[in-house]
């Protein structure tokens, strides 16, 4: 039986936009970054991409967002090791070099005629809407669209990736921060040059949870599919259990080689007539299992759908 297999990220990507060898030169430059940062450019890349269908974005733009976005970190590759994967909280200097990828990525971006045109999103993803962001700390209406757009999804993966999530499970914590970036900033404690937004585009967030809804749906759609072929293996088991109770209650030596030879026509590879019920066992555990999960899924979903009516 084939194993459940389930991408978190597979939606939609670069490809389905048919890249021409001009294009890829601009994603061949992700190869000198780190693999975390490569990872998480890609990952950014994929769900700018769906935010940008969900916002109902052109095909062209989408496709400059898209690159962008994976773009949006290249200047991370002039940034000291020991500073970008440091795993405890930064010092206040470390931060300061952090925060020059933004101009660094912009400065590759320029200095390359052929990254030149994808520039935004080394320089604009770190920017806030009230004005609190890096490096020029812009306001909303000096940051391009598509910076927008890629904070919100830079900023989605930073945290599900950092939360190590493997499913659609509690994403809802995730967006419950994102609805908190989202809204006007009070009483803060860095000053912030326009009190009527937040740091990050509300409509923009709203497509966001869009994405994980419809993602969610397909993780759903994955495990269902992958329990058809559970309950399958589970249907032939229980022929076999069928069999090997009749075999075991059998008076005659010829009755019980009947029910046997019955026995071996459902078992399969590396099944014997001795392990087949933890084999069958097992795949009700895993039944059991998965039912909680899409069970779990769909409540996320619905907690997701509370958020979005809130935005």
């Amino acid at each position: 039986m084939p194993k459940e297999i389930f991408d978190f990220y597979d939606r939609t990507n670069l490809k389905s936009y048919n890249l021409n060898k001009t294009m890829q030169y601009q994603l061949n430059i992700l190869g000198s970054l780190d693999m975390f940062t490569r990872k998480h450019s890609e990952n950014v890349a994929a769900i700018t991409c769906r935010i940008c269908e969900f916002l109902h974005c052109n095909k062209s733009f989408t496709e400059y967002c898209t690159i962008c976005a994976y773009l949006h970190d290249v200047g991370k590759q002039f940034i000291p090791t020991k500073v970008l994967q440091k795993t405890s909280a930064l010092t206040d200097e470390e931060y300061e070099i952090i925060k020059t990828h933004t101009t660094i990525g912009n400065k590759i971006c320029m200095d390359d005629l052929k990254l030149r045109p994808y520039a935004a999103g080394a320089i604009y993803h770190h920017e806030a809407l009230n004005g609190t962001g890096y490096p020029r700390g812009l306001v909303k209406k000096d940051i391009p669209y598509e910076g927008q757009i890629i904070r919100v999804a830079d900023e989605y993966d930073a945290m599900v990736s950092k939360r190590q999530y493997k499913s659609h499970m509690n994403i809802s914590e995730v967006l419950n921060i994102l609805i908190t970036e989202a809204k006007p900033t009070k009483n803060s404690k860095v000053p912030v040059k326009d009190d009527k937004y937040g740091k990050i585009n509300p409509v923009i967030l709203k497509a966001l949870m869009s994405v994980v809804i419809c993602d969610t749906e397909y993780e759903i759609s994955c495990i269902m599919n992958y329990l058809k072929d559970v309950k399958s293996e589970i249907k032939r088991l229980k022929q076999v259990e069928k069999y090997d109770i009749k075999r075991k209650t059998a008076k005659t030596e010829k009755k019980q080689n009947y029910y046997l030879e019955g026995m071996k026509i459902f078992l399969g590879t590396n099944e014997t007539p001795d392990n087949y019920s933890e084999i069958l066992s097992s795949y009700e555990n895993i039944l059991n299992t998965k039912n909680k999960h899409v069970d779990d899924l769909f409540n996320e979903i619905k907690t997701i759908k509370k958020l979005k009516s809130k935005v």
